[in-house]
């Protein structure tokens, strides 16, 4: 094909080269607009260091790491364009199965504390993760010499603080996320050491949504998005829903490569320091506030921040809690072969509901 530049001639051809020359052209000058040094830019490097950590970019940034920030902004920038106009969290029903799963292809994450080993994980070894210890890895924060024997690699001990702060628990989400990512598995699930996980019903589940493609699912603790003020050089609000860790969540695969700017390697750290928030909290951020994907809101993930004696259907639930409310127990209301003095958080008997062939299981005749 020739093109005549001295008698141009208004052709369809040389009309469809000129709307994608300018098509071109205004997408250049977007990504150089956004990549401006006054956007708004998640600057996760200066946090590495604490001595740098109000320090703002400077001019000497370059290569990969001002390819990571025009990003950061332009996602940023997309996300609170499409929030303007968004919607409340998805509250669908599933249509049907579209992939194959089965429990190997999730990596199930429970956040403990050396305080709670004995009283917490070990209910837990005794129950849920009795049967699915393959793809169970506990995240703690001190070596324990009975765990390791029962767990072996499963057992992580992060080495952060014990402390129940935002430092220490987004110290814990970070290697969550890594070890994620480094296990080749289609889900990061992520839950804490006060759930029941019913891992039958947590596959019949996300075998609704492909890993592949960007999906977050759980259960939000407010019924309002949250606010956050982001620091970025000067202050900006920022409002996102954000699935509470003490119900337990879900992210894909697909979804949780893109977090990896603002996530992996220890990012997440800084990140959660730019907004001053918890872990599951940042989470939301990352995905809803810089990634522009909504949270899918399930029923089927339970703290113990609700009521969970009005919990129905135990055998579909895919997360149970339990707690304390002004001195009267929070636990669901099951049926089983033990009283709630021999069960006071009622897990033995979901099990025993669940799994009636386990061997320490009584009777359910009993009761």
């Amino acid at each position: 094909m020739s093109i005549n530049v001295g008698r141009p001639k208004h052709t369809p051809a040389s009309a469809g080269t000129t709307v994608t020359v300018t098509c071109v052209v205004l997408i250049v000058l977007l990504i150089v607009a956004v990549g401006h040094p006054g956007s708004p830019v998640l600057d996760v490097a200066p946090l590495r260091n604490a001595d740098k950590a109000d320090k703002e970019p400077t001019a000497a940034d370059s290569g990969s790491g001002s390819r990571v920030k025009v990003f950061s902004a332009y996602f940023s920038k997309l996300a609170r364009e499409r929030r303007a106009i968004s919607a409340p969290p998805r509250s669908r029903a599933p249509t049907g199965p579209v992939e194959s799963l089965s429990p190997v292809d999730l990596f199930i994450a429970v956040k403990a504390t050396g305080k709670y080993h004995r009283q917490r994980l070990d209910l837990l070894l005794e129950t849920w993760i009795s049967r699915n210890l393959k793809q169970t890895y506990v995240f703690t924060d001190g070596e324990d010499e009975k765990l390791r024997k029962r767990m072996g690699a499963h057992l992580i001990n992060t080495n952060c603080s014990a402390a129940h702060n935002r430092q220490a628990l987004s110290c814990k989400m970070a290697q969550e996320y890594d070890t994620f990512i480094n296990s080749g598995k289609k889900w990061f699930c992520h839950v804490d050491d006060d759930n029941y996980v019913n891992v039958g019903s947590l596959v019949k589940l996300l075998s609704h949504y492909s890993h592949t493609h960007d999906v977050y699912i759980g259960r939000p603790s407010l019924e309002r998005p949250i606010e956050a003020t982001e620091r970025l050089g000067t202050t900006h609000t920022v409002r996102f829903w954000f699935a509470t860790g003490g119900a337990g969540f879900c992210v894909s695969r697909g979804l949780a490569l893109k977090m990896s700017p603002w996530a992996s390697d220890g990012t997440f750290m800084a990140t959660a320091e730019h907004i001053r928030l918890p872990d599951d909290c940042t989470i939301g951020y990352i995905i809803e506030a810089l990634l522009g994907v909504s949270l899918i809101r399930s029923p089927l993930f339970h703290s113990h921040l609700e009521n969970l004696g009005l919990v129905s259907d135990i055998r579909n639930q895919v997360t149970l809690s339990y707690g304390t409310v002004e001195s009267s127990r929070n636990t669901v209301t099951v049926r089983g072969p033990f009283s709630t003095n021999e069960d006071p958080t009622r897990f033995r008997s979901v099990h025993c509901l669940l799994y009636p062939d386990t061997p320490w299981c009584p009777s359910l005749q009993r009761h």
